[in-house]
């Protein structure tokens, strides 16, 4: 069977994929707007985490940076310090290193927030390039930071795997004709993500580490077959189970 190269390259989200912070930021969205005279449930904003403030903010009411500014400064005082990583993050990306990869990462967040994800993850000096929503002009479902990442790298998209836990993340790695890996651990279905175009999903890092020789980040078919296989994985929390890839 014919097969395509080794990828030469893992893009990966912060938020939600390598760090439990989806709640977190809903809630400081949410007491944002409830700030400013708009009640929006913590659901509804939750559902829309993944995007870049200049496409959540939209969804709710016309844009306005001083909601964004109160939100952002809020977030920082009372929720960074909860944000965790997942299990296995740092191990995930040394196996990814130790493949030969460049890993790279592609957030919706501010540069001033993901310097400080990055040492909460531990991957500091796993990652040779970073991406923020401060360098594209729209922030996912849109593909421009993709289209950064691409062009800093001097790859093709074809060289690259996604790896985020959201429909956006999808959707906007999809328009730079980047396959995406998502998984389960920002709280979407795994439904609503193949949906969008994710090729595999996963509980979480653990389960992709746990799976990583199988994965899109190793040699794959052209066109794979249509079997399932079990293979053993660890879900975002640590406790053991299984995943079934297509």
């Amino acid at each position: 069977m014919e097969e395509c190269e080794l990828p030469k390259a893992a893009i990966l989200d912060l938020d939600g994929t390598l760090l439990d912070s989806v709640d977190l930021h809903a809630l400081a969205w949410q007491e944002a707007l409830l700030r400013f005279g708009h009640d929006v449930s913590f659901e509804k904003v939750r559902g829309q985490i993944g995007k870049g403030g200049d496409k959540l903010i939209p969804v709710f009411l016309s844009a306005d940076d001083q909601r964004d500014q109160w939100r952002g400064d809020r977030f920082k005082t009372d929720y960074l310090p909860l944000v965790r990583l997942f299990s296995a993050v740092p191990n995930l990306l040394r196996r990814v290193r130790e493949a030969r990869l460049e890993i790279a990462i592609a957030s919706s967040a501010k540069k001033d927030e993901v310097d400080k994800y990055l040492d909460i993850a531990r991957i500091v000096d796993l990652v040779d390039l970073t991406t923020s929503s401060d360098d594209v002009d729209e922030s996912k479902p849109a593909p421009d930071i993709f289209n950064i990442v691409l062009k800093k790298l001097n790859i093709e998209g074809a060289d690259a795997v996604a790896i985020g836990d959201t429909p956006y993340d999808a959707e906007a790695a999809g328009k730079a004709v980047v396959r995406t890996v998502g998984v389960l651990c920002g709280g979407f279905t795994e439904d609503e993500l193949r949906k969008a175009g994710c090729a595999e999903v996963y509980p979480g890092p653990a389960a992709l580490l746990a799976c990583f020789e199988h994965s899109l980040l190793r040699k794959q078919p052209v066109a794979a077959p249509q079997i399932l296989r079990r293979c053993p994985a660890l879900d975002p929390r640590g406790k053991i189970g299984a995943i079934w890839l297509r």
